[in-house]
């Protein structure tokens, strides 16, 4: 048997009984510590703005807001059973019956001009979008710095914001337009019937800018490593633009598809938005084989924000797959 001296035991017991007696004052104080009440709900949001580079280019793609609906169908798979277009959304993770609209316009900085692709909806049409000019200032741009404007078609949601109010919002730009989109919606015949609404909104915020805009057919450049491709369908003039800067390339191809899902896996499916049904969906197609086999980052104006990605191609399939880490190396 062990045999301690007392002043070993007396010397280890007040060690204990300080250490304890040091401990005292924090766990009283903690267990008397007042409550605080939780964190606020702050409420949904993301980004105003995504930014990389594309060889000497800065490409900023721009959140104009967005619109909660009823959907997909019938927007999309118009000419499909609701419940086929159901499935593919939830196939792929979406609910089968309330969907969102978001809206991309796309800032491209070649070093020597400041391009706006499409310029969103405009104050009030909307009560979550309509948010492009917000959202250009919040990118570090003002209006003032933009040299060119490029429509890629005329819908409201595209025009929308080249007035902030009654004034331009882009005092210093020039514009530029495919020649087909402008001669379709400004003539007098659409300012009744179904191309009413548009037509209108084109006579307030496109045609007082004609004597500042270029009109391009496809294959005619914005500016050098700019060029305009043939996207029509969903639009008499509707045009995608094909990006290259040291040998980086980038297809904004605008409303060519307008669901990252139901489009993109079913473009033969017609879409409410189309105008021209058929020829839509052998656009989507053909520029689905191109950005596939070429392997071309693309741009889409209605995709999910930041609203770019690349397109798979396999047995006849496609299918859309968000951009990563890549364009940010």
């Amino acid at each position: 048997m062990t045999h301690h001296r007392v002043s070993d035991l007396s010397r280890r017991s007040l060690l204990g009984l300080g250490s304890a007696a040091l401990a005292a004052p924090f766990i009283l104080r903690a267990t008397t510590r007042p409550a605080f009440a939780a964190a606020p709900m702050l409420g949904v949001d993301r980004p105003a703005f995504n930014r990389f580079k594309l060889g000497a280019f800065e490409i900023t793609t721009v959140f104009d807001g967005g619109i909660a609906l009823d959907g997909p169908h019938p927007i999309f798979g118009q000419d499909q059973p609701a419940e086929a277009v159901q499935q593919l959304a939830e196939a792929n993770h979406l609910p089968p019956m309330r969907m969102e609209i978001g809206f991309t316009p796309v800032i491209v900085n070649t070093g020597a001009k400041l391009i706006v692709f499409d310029t969103g909806n405009g104050a009030g049409r909307r009560p979550a979008a309509g948010k492009f000019g917000e959202a250009l200032r919040a990118a570090g741009y003002t209006p003032e710095q933009v040299d060119i404007v490029v429509i890629t078609h005329m819908h409201p949601d595209h025009i929308g914001g080249i007035m902030e109010g009654d004034v331009p919002l882009f005092p210093n730009a020039t514009y530029v337009t495919g020649a087909r989109e402008y001669d379709f919606w400004s003539a007098d015949d659409r300012l009744s019937g179904p191309t009413e609404g548009a037509a209108k909104l084109v006579r307030s915020h496109v045609v007082p800018f004609a004597e500042k805009m270029t009109f391009l057919d496809p294959e005619g450049d914005v500016v050098s490593g700019i060029s305009a491709v043939n996207a029509f369908g969903h639009t008499p003039g509707h045009m995608a633009y094909h990006l290259e800067s040291e040998g980086r390339r980038l297809l904004l191809w605008a409303d060519t598809a307008n669901h990252f899902a139901i489009s993109v896996q079913k473009p033969d499916w017609h879409v409410r938005f189309d105008m021209d049904k058929e020829m839509a969906g052998q656009t989507r197609k053909r520029l689905f084989d191109m950005a596939a086999a070429d392997r071309i980052a693309v741009a889409g104006y209605h995709m999910p924000f930041p609203a770019v990605g690349y397109i798979e191609a396999r047995d006849g399939a496609y299918r859309w797959t968000q951009a990563a880490y890549e364009l940010y190396l």
